[in-house]
Parts: structure tokens; C-alpha cells; sequence
């Protein structure tokens, strides 16, 4: 739900801006986490938000401000929030009305969290308009541009499956990239750890890099893990409606486990490899998927030419 500023005419003290500081109180039972995509809701506006940074939460016994990553339920924290859309808004000393606001999950539409606006800094940065659009580069590539995004448990079958569908379409003069997990971990994403604050930024930097792909005309895969629903509808909703394919590999655990070239499930079992999906942190598998394949269940060639056929439809 994208909606317009409100009208600050009658509160000529308000700015637009795309970051605010404010003072968070936490309501829901599910921790927040940086980089997740929330709705905020301030007036009669609601657009996407992520909380950048937790500066700090308050002890509700001292007062104190002490370090924090995250905030569980009823705690307060000192939070900067960054908004897809800029909004008018104020500072709560200065508007109740226009300085405070609500976070909510997009998916279930629960109140999350109420927040009080401590600082807003008019916006600094404005969208260029570009004179060649996705629609002039996808025509003289003469296809569809589309994200075609392969999720599931490691040892799935994603990178296979993402490589062999890549060489189909190439061979059909396709234009491609190919997105891999554990590639973008040796550049864009070398800084990041596994945790779940982590892996939310791992989706959204691949989300972003293909969105731009699909932007220049490209078809771009990625296969990817990325566990969460809720990072993986944010990718969805980056590009327009018909251009997220979203590709459940959904090989069962114990498969995964047995094929373990890589050996992490052992570790991961044995307590040596920390935050590993499946084992020690959770895979949310897709609830309504375009595709599910099932690599123990189904041949690569067969999954292949689903997913061919698939992206060839009108």
C-alpha cells in the first residue's frame, strides 16, 4: 500500500525526508531485525521501511542506554528507519499527529511496533530519470526480462539447476546472468556472517543487483537459499508484476544431508557451524511458489524443460 505524502499545509514545520531517528517500542512476540522490510504507517501514509541501525535499547529498570542488535517485545529502542518512498513527517515533540507512527508486517498486517520521531533531515537525494528505459533495452533484446529466483535448503540442487536452465536459454540467444550464492560471498556479500540480520542483507544486496539486471533487459537467476518469506516477497515486490519467478527446489532434508559435498551438515550437526538452515536456524519454505522441483524426485532434464517451458508462456 503505496500512498502519497500527506499534505503538510497545515503543519509547515514537517519535511520530507527518507530517514528518521526515533524511539521504537516493540510489541510483537517475533524479534525485530534490521534490514527486514516492514510497513511504517504514519497519517494517512504507508510505505516500506527497513530499521538500519539499533543504536541502542533502554533498560526498563535503570533507564540506561545499552548496545543492542535487535529488540524483543516490549523493549524500547533508539532506531534509524529508512523509507522506500520519502514522507512528510515531524518530530513528536513538535506533532503528535505528524511524529509518530506505526511499523507492520506486510504480510500478516499486525501492528509490530509504535514509534516517536526524535530526528528527521530533509531528503538529500532525488530519482534521475533515465532516457532509455527497461522497456527500450528488453525490445532490442527482443524478451521478457525477469528474475527467476531459486530457493531452498543447501545441497538442494539450486546451483545446479540454476546453471543448467542458464545454458537452455542461452542456447535459445537468451540474454542472461547468472546470480550464485555462495559467488556473491566472495564479493558484494564477503562482509556479512549467516546470522539472521545477516541473511537478510545477503537477500536484499542480490534482490537489488537483480533488479537492476531485469532493468537492463536481462533474464537473471539466482540461486540462492534465502530462508525467509518475507525477504524473499520484499524481492518480488522490486520489479512489476509477472517478473519474479520464484523456483522452490524442495529436495527433503535428508537428502540435502546425504549429498553434503560441502561437509556442513556434519559440522552443522556436530555444533561446529553456527546459524545453518535446516539444522540450527529455519527455512521458510515458499507458500505459493511458480515452480516447485523436487530434485530426488525428478530429472534435471526434466526440471529443465518445466522451467523453460515455463518462461516461454505469453
Amino acid at each position: 500500500m503505496n500512498r502519497r505524502p500527506p499534505d503538510n499545509a497545515d503543519n509547515a514545520s514537517a519535511v520530507i525526508t527518507d530517514r528518521i531517528m526515533a524511539d521504537v517500542l516493540w510489541l510483537s512476540e517475533q524479534p525485530m531485525l534490521l534490514g527486514r522490510r516492514y510497513e511504517l504507517r504514519i497519517g494517512s501514509t504507508a510505505v516500506p521501511a527497513v530499521v538500519k541501525r539499533l543504536l541502542h535499547h533502554v533498560d526498563p529498570d535503570t533507564r540506561a542506554s545499552k548496545p543492542a542488535n535487535h529488540l524483543e517485545r516490549n523493549q524500547i529502542g533508539r532506531c534509524e528507519i529508512m523509507t522506500e518512498q520519502a514522507v512528510s513527517c515531524d518530530l513528536y515533540v513538535r506533532s503528535h499527529d505528524f511524529g509518530s507512527f506505526t511499523l507492520v508486517d506486510r504480510l500478516s498486517n499486525a501492528t509490530l511496533a509504535t514509534g516517536t520521531i526524535t530526528t528527521n533531515e530533509a531528503r538529500k537525494v532525488f530519482w534521475e530519470e533515465v532516457l532509455v528505459n527497461k522497456a527500450a533495452r528488453a525490445a532490442a533484446k527482443v524478451q521478457r526480462p525477469r528474475i527467476v529466483w531459486f530457493t531452498g535448503l543447501s545441497g538442494a540442487g539450486k546451483s545446479t539447476l540454476a546453471n543448467a536452465v542458464e545454458q537452455a536459454l542461452f542456447r535459445d540467444n537468451v540474454h542472461t546472468y547468472l546470480i550464485d550464492g555462495d559467488n556473491i560471498r566472495h564479493g558484494i556479500s564477503r562482509d556479512l556472517g549467516f546470522g539472521a540480520e545477516d541473511r537478510i542483507e545477503n537477500t536484499r544486496r542480490a534482490g537489488e543487483i537483480a533488479k537492476l539486471m531485469v532493468d537492463a533487459g536481462l533474464v537473471v537467476l539466482v540461486s540462492l537459499i534465502s530462508p525467509f518469506r518475507a525477504e524473499r516477497r520484499m524481492v518480488r515486490d522490486l520489479v512489476e508484476s509477472g517478473e519474479f519467478v520464484e523456483v522452490y527446489v524442495s529436495t527433503p532434508l535428508e537428502v540435502c544431508e546425504q549429498r553434503d559435498r560441502k561437509g556442513l551438515y556434519k559440522l552443522a550437526r556436530a555444533g561446529k557451524v553456527q546459524d545453518f538452515t535446516g539444522i540450527s536456524s529455519p527455512y521458510e519454505p515458499p507458500e505459493a511458489a511458480e515452480l516447485t522441483v523436487d530434485s530426488s524426485a525428478e530429472t534435471l532434464e526434466a526440471s529443465v524443460r518445466r522451467i523453460v517451458a515455463f518462461l516461454r508462456r505469453p
